[in-house]
């Protein structure tokens, strides 16, 4: 849905997720399938029940690493070079 709803508004607004993020990989697909950028919800609420505001930070660390990380395993230094060509397709199964 993420991607017809990308497409039809086009550039007059910005599509943002809220909702299911929970790592830098959720990050990639969401921006990949059109996303202009994603809010981070339980995780970081995670980790300020867990360790305070040194937790909200850790948290914020870690997915921006995954973030990077998981751009890199795809050839991508930038979030801007992002887009569906990341993505695995497979292919519909006979039956």
């Amino acid at each position: 849905v993420l991607p017809e709803i990308a497409a039809e508004v086009g550039d007059k607004v910005e599509v943002w997720i809220d909702g299911g993020i929970r790592s830098g990989q959720s990050v990639l697909k969401a921006v990949a399938l059109g996303a202009k950028g994603t809010m981070v919800g339980r995780p970081w609420l995670y980790g300020l029940g867990a360790y305070g505001q040194d937790g909200v930070r850790l948290c914020l660390e870690m997915i921006h690493k995954e973030l990077d990380l998981t751009m890199a395993f795809c050839g991508k230094t930038a979030i801007d070079q992002v887009d569906s060509s990341i993505l695995y397709k497979e292919k519909a199964s006979r039956r």
